[in-house]
């Protein structure tokens, strides 16, 4: 029955009544009844006519047993619905049931006989079973009977005689060795205590007993069996001193020292310490080496323990090369750590005998025999000092060497030199050692690293500076170098030799050593070595600017009130006290502010670019690297120096070299600043000129020969005034490198400063020269001033000109120096030296065109005069710069006209700065009106003989 529910179930047929209760009332149809079925069996059927019929049901219907059939054949009607195919289709299913229905009903009627048949199989298999547990039961009531009335009571008995004869032999044969047992497994005991003083004296104890009752044969055997327990505590007390050597305990270490006292053997204990302690550390740095190779090379190779400990340290990764060496440092440290707790606790033990003489000797000889030991002791202890910080070293240094580091990154090589510095610091103070070994190899692995990585930092600095097109590089204007986290380590007070990740925030030094800061547990190689956890301030603006306001006031006209930002606008507050006056800065002041700085809106930021940022961060690396290894701070701070140098000449190639052709160059120069050699610093030395970096090449995209933009004015003031305040972080940094720089090379480093870095300001009056010159045209100028006329009869009251068209220029000039201060802020230096450069080259080149004249009376020398006061007055209004450069220059030229013959030659001595030409043209113009021509030919030769070095 249950296998026809289950086909069914699976084929999705329901009764009649829960087919009648699925169908909306639209679709119901009369059920049958129950006689209607048993007709329809029982009606002579066309078995092929039927099995058609069932074949005709789709295959859906056979489908699942979540087959909804109702919404099935809902979703199956046509959109019209029409009665007549509506009951043809529900006479076809009907047919359909009526005939799954029959074959149904037939199955179950085929399968009657043999459920009935097997329903009486299993009625008798239950009376069966019932029949065998009441069968079962009885037997079992029946042998419990049984064990209780004969097993448990006869047997019982017979059990517990036989096992009480057994237990009284064995009583007996307990008393003739107990004594012998008692001791043994005392012995056992105390050994397991690690009891070693008290095992020793019970065993000497037994042992002097038993050569009383060495008569009886059971007693010499344990005589034997004594010595041979002796001798195993001698060898389980060694195994007690040689685990001090990694992890000293006070107790342990003080039983271990009376057992030995209680043997007599304290000296040979301390000999073994000894061995035990080089044992450890050669033990410990091979399996720590070991541990790293192994899990580096990712199989179950033994090679390598076989190996010795030198060639294990070649196959050392990169990536495991940090964490293995502050490993091999931390199981050093421990070692050294137990020794120096060990010669504490000697001292320590020996200051409390010395203080109760007599205590532990009771004669003068053993008391004398003591002082012996003590002595032999200390000494010992002592000489092991220097011995084991040797074997330290010599086992770090082959670690050190086995593993190519120059490809190391920065930070990594950081941490391994400040692992070993720290290293270093433990050996000092352990043994006051300088630790030559050490400081020798990883001298040897710095220069090998520093070099390559400087040579990389050098051609990264050209990429740079190549790629750089000398934009502002916007930082807060309280930026400083101690904000970048690679000058950290400068606020730290410790010594270089220090960590500085361990380094407390306290400025007062610390007293306590390394041994007594982590007496009572930690490592002093536990360093938390990660940059990202120290979070440095963010030194760079968000956009150039304090603030939104600020940021849109740059590009307002000067003459409005929104070019005045709010602070201005406010209490001015002095930077150096904070306090604010009472009257607040007045307009005019802010306007003559304005004249004589340019851009003053924007906030006084530092000006540098990316390259400097970068190349501030590189110096910082490098001040970090010889803070922690003196040794080779000479060589760090000499290729610092060729880092600026590099720098230095850059800028001066970019921006510096005259290679213009103007006609004022003939008659004034700026001053040359001698930049680098052609590829490395003037101090590299003839190895490193071997090999040279690249010179520099200015980016494309920097553009210097347009007229609207001052010829790059704004990149020439970035890549000046960033090499200006590199120059000043390395005049700021000098304290420090002194310090660390060796006695004998402090003189390079004084001659560095004082002929380059020092000299970085200078570069301000080449490079800015060049836009000075080609910013107004001189030689228009000369060729107004040659189309004047000198020679006139009456004393003119308007000026020529030519004075207007070069205040034009200088008007012009001014009016695009505010356009480039939008760009980039002009500090007053930079104001003044391309000021300076212009005036002084309008008034050269004013001298040079009187100096072309060819007739002039005392009415055009008048002009001459009145034309450069029109330029002055007119010229001061312009510019804050006072005194007017080469004003006297000028003048002193137009006043020469009126000198006589004596005072003509005496002016020719004394004002070497005028040139052959000019000084000739006042002979010939200027006075030759009034002197004879003997008088002339005089002055003349006395132009061609004065050696007139240039000005």
């Amino acid at each position: 029955m249950q296998k026809i529910k289950s086909l069914m179930a699976r084929q999705g047929l329901k009764s009649p009544q829960e087919s009648v209760v699925d169908m909306s009332p639209v679709e119901s149809f009369r059920t049958p009844s129950k006689e209607e079925l048993r007709e329809l069996r029982e009606q002579p059927t066309d078995p092929q006519a039927e099995q058609e019929i069932i074949d005709s049901i789709e295959e859906v219907y056979f489908s699942s047993d979540s087959f909804d059939m109702v919404q099935y054949e809902l979703e199956k009607l046509p959109p019209d619905l029409n009665l007549l195919e509506l009951e043809e289709y529900r006479d076809k299913l009907k047919r359909q049931q009526a005939a799954v229905s029959k074959r149904v009903a037939d199955l179950i009627l085929e399968k009657q006989p043999s459920y009935v048949k097997e329903l009486e199989r299993v009625t008798s298999l239950q009376t069966n079973l019932q029949l065998a547990a009441v069968i079962c039961t009885n037997a079992r009531r029946q042998l419990r009977s049984a064990k209780e009335g004969f097993t448990e009571a006869s047997l019982g008995l017979l059990a517990n005689q036989r096992r009480r004869q057994l237990l009284t032999g064995l009583l007996k044969s307990l008393r003739t060795i107990k004594t012998l047992q008692r001791t043994d497994v005392r012995l056992s005991e105390m050994l397991e205590e690690e009891d070693y003083s008290g095992a020793i004296q019970l065993c000497l104890e037994c042992q002097k007993a038993a050569s009383t009752f060495k008569h009886y044969h059971c007693i010499s055997e344990l005589n034997s069996k004594l010595q041979d327990t002796l001798e195993q505590i001698e060898e389980q007390l060694d195994v007690a001193l040689s685990k001090t050597c990694k992890h000293f305990d006070v107790s342990h270490y003080t039983k271990v020292q009376l057992a030995y006292k209680l043997l007599g053997k304290t000296q040979t204990a301390m000999d073994q310490l000894h061995m035990h302690f080089t044992q450890a550390i050669h033990n410990t740095v091979f399996q720590v080496v070991l541990g790293y190779v192994e899990l580096c090379a990712g199989n179950a190779d033994t090679k390598f323990q076989k190996m010795q400990y030198k060639d294990l340290c070649t196959h050392i990764t990169t990536d495991s090369y940090i964490p293995c060496l502050t490993d091999l440092c931390k199981a050093l440290w421990e070692v050294m750590l137990s020794y120096h707790l060990t010669m504490q606790w000697h001292d320590e033990h020996y200051k409390e005998e010395e203080a109760t003489p007599g205590a532990d000797d009771s004669s003068a000889e053993g008391s004398d025999e003591s002082t012996v030991g003590r002595s032999y002791v200390k000494k010992k202890l002592e000489h092991g000092l220097t011995r084991i910080w040797q074997d330290v070293q010599l086992k770090v240094k082959v670690y050190l060497l086995g593993t190519d580091v120059s490809n190391f990154k920065y930070d990594d090589f950081i941490v391994v030199l400040d692992v070993i510095s720290r290293l270093m610091q433990v050996g000092e103070e352990f043994c006051g050692s300088k630790s030559e070994v050490l400081q020798e190899s990883i001298k040897r692995q710095s220069v090998n690293y520093f070099k390559n990585y400087h040579r990389t930092r050098l051609e990264e600095l050209r990429m740079f500076l190549e790629n750089e097109t000398w934009e502002l590089c916007p930082v807060k204007y309280n930026f400083s170098i101690a904000q970048l986290h690679e000058f950290k380590f400068m606020g730290q007070c410790r010594s270089p030799s220090v960590s500085p990740s361990r380094q407390p925030e306290s400025t007062e030094p610390v007293e306590l050593s390394l041994f007594e800061q982590y007496l009572q547990g930690g490592n002093p190689f536990e360093m938390q070595i990660d940059n990202k956890e120290e979070e440095t301030e963010d030194v760079l603006a968000s956009n150039g600017y304090e603030s939104d306001e600020l940021e849109k006031s740059v590009y307002q006209d000067y003459d409005s009130d929104s070019d005045v930002p709010e602070e201005l606008k406010q209490d001015y507050v002095d930077e150096q006290t904070g306090d604010a006056p009472v009257k607040s800065v007045s307009r005019e002041t802010l306007r003559s502010q304005k004249r004589s700085d340019y851009n003053l809106n924007r906030t006084n930021a530092p000006i540098l670019t990316n390259t400097t940022l970068n190349m501030i961060r590189l110096v910082g690396k490098y001040m970090q690297m010889m803070n922690i290894l003196k040794p080779i701070a000479f060589d760090v701070i000499h290729s610092v120096s060729q880092l600026f140098d590099y720098y230095l000449y850059a800028v001066y190639t970019f921006f510096g070299r005259n290679d213009m052709v103007c006609i004022s160059k003939h008659f004034y120069s700026p001053p040359c600043s001698e930049a680098g050699g052609e590829n490395a610093g003037p101090h590299a030395s003839p190895e490193e000129r071997k090999e040279k970096v690249p010179s520099p090449h200015l980016s494309q995209l920097v553009v210097l020969t347009a007229s609207d933009t001052l010829y790059g004015l704004a990149e020439r003031v970035v890549a000046t005034e960033s090499l200006v305040f590199l120059a000043e972080q390395f005049e700021f940094l000098q304290p420090h490198l002194d310090t660390i720089m060796p006695s004998a090379k402090k003189p390079f480093l004084q001659q560095f400063y004082s002929q380059t870095v020092s000299t970085a300001s200078e570069l301000r009056k080449p490079i800015y020269w060049i836009v000075a010159a080609k910013a107004i045209d001189y030689e228009q100028m000369l060729l107004l001033m040659a189309g004047v006329k000198w020679d006139i009869k009456e004393i003119m009251s308007q000026h020529n000109v030519y004075v207007d068209v070069l205040l034009k220029e200088f008007e012009k000039f001014n009016q695009r120096l505010g356009d480039v201060s939008k760009i980039v802020r002009i500090p007053l230096p930079v104001s003044n030296v391309l000021w300076e450069h212009c005036i002084r080259l309008a008034n050269r080149t004013l001298v040079e065109g009187y100096a072309n004249v060819k007739k002039c009376s005392n009415e055009g020398r008048a002009l001459m005069q009145l034309d450069f006061q029109q330029f002055l007055m007119k010229l001061e209004k312009l510019t804050d710069l006072r005194p007017i450069p080469d004003k006297e220059f000028v003048e002193t030229y137009i006043k020469a006209y009126y000198l006589t013959e004596n005072d003509m030659e005496q002016f020719i001595k004394n004002h070497r700065e005028y040139s052959m030409k000019q000084l000739t043209n006042l002979v010939n113009v200027c006075l030759g009106s009034h002197i004879n021509k003997k008088a002339r030919q005089k002055l003349l030769a006395a132009i061609d003989d004065i050696d007139r070095p240039k000005r």
